[in-house]
């Protein structure tokens, strides 16, 4: 017998303003068609003035408790993968609790950018693997508008606010790539690369928030080439190819990247799941946001294999292969 950790439960919340492409043309040396062209992003939903990450993350929160007919009592730790918390501290995952009404177990945040949502996922796994926690809320939740240079229309165009969250639970499985939940996961990092993206601002150096800049060339290059490895290690981990994929589901970044990952992983657009024409790059929240909205439209079923991949400033990448 194997333990395993499957997915009970998903959902997502995306704040109400939808600021479409056209928007940008008023303010900005840019047009719907430059950013289609390059980015496929048409639009993004952008959070409400006092509207929080913790905010964000409570209701995709709710909503994943609802699908997989659970309350917080049943939960043992909450995970938040963030770049955007309300404060400094404490962590965003301690409010979620505080919000959801939450009065046991834990809770702590990951940060690792763009890539964040599958670290976040990875550690879960660890937790409930090792015996450390039965049931385990999962959340990406991003408010990325808060840090953008709104005079730059390289990177303010491509990114939004959002939140997903899952709830994975212990489950006994038979060892084989055909349990359902988590089979395998990949992990990288390389501080080298720090300049291609960043926010230039910190509590130890600046004592400001910041705003995020990116070298976007050099970064796409960077994605293609790492995302499609660390796709590969995680499915020959579980011993599992690319014609066993019934769908990735990738960071939401660009569709041009994840065109090329697809491509150079061999897998063909018709399986993989795009949700950035509508949300943009959301982050640690594009992951989860992307299962949810994938499993409402019907595309992944019970018994689907999954790959999540994704990348993020540090760089930080990985990915995590599952059985939904």
């Amino acid at each position: 017998m194997t333990i395993r950790s499957v997915i009970r439960g998903v959902g997502h919340y995306l704040p109400e303003r939808i600021v479409e492409n056209a928007e940008f043309e008023e303010s900005l040396d840019t047009t719907d068609e430059w950013i289609r062209t390059r980015s496929g992003i048409e639009r993004r939903h952008i959070a409400a003035e006092g509207q929080t990450t913790s905010d964000l993350a409570v209701n995709a929160s709710a909503a994943a408790l609802k699908d997989a007919g659970m309350s917080v009592d049943d939960l043992d730790a909450v995970i938040v993968a963030t770049s955007t918390p309300d404060l400094t501290f404490p962590s965003v995952a301690t409010m979620v609790q505080h919000k959801l009404g939450m009065k046991r177990g834990f809770g702590f945040d990951v940060q690792a950018v763009c890539a964040g949502f599958v670290f976040a996922l990875t550690n879960a796994n660890a937790l409930i693997l090792s015996g450390q926690a039965k049931r385990v809320l999962v959340i990406g939740a991003e408010t990325f508008s808060r840090i953008m240079d709104w005079s730059d229309r390289s990177t303010c165009v491509l990114f939004g606010d959002g939140a997903g969250a899952v709830i994975l639970e212990a489950s006994d499985g038979d060892g084989s790539s055909d349990d359902r939940g988590i089979l395998s996961a990949d992990l990288n990092s390389d501080g080298q690369y720090l300049d291609m993206l960043y926010v230039d601002g910190g509590v130890s150096s600046t004592g400001t928030s910041g705003k995020l800049r990116m070298q976007g060339n050099p970064l796409f290059r960077q994605a293609v080439g790492k995302l499609a490895s660390t796709a590969h290690h995680a499915l020959e981990k579980a011993g599992l190819g690319a014609d066993d994929v019934d769908w990735i589901v990738p960071h939401q970044a660009n569709i041009r990247i994840i065109q090329g990952t697809a491509k150079k992983m061999g897998v063909s657009m018709d399986r993989v799941v795009v949700t950035v024409q509508d949300h943009g790059n959301t982050s640690a929240a594009s992951i989860p946001l992307a299962l949810s909205v994938g499993r409402d439209k019907g595309q992944i079923k019970p018994g689907d294999l999954l790959v999540t991949e994704a990348i993020g400033g540090g760089l930080a990448w990985g990915s995590v292969v599952l059985r939904w």
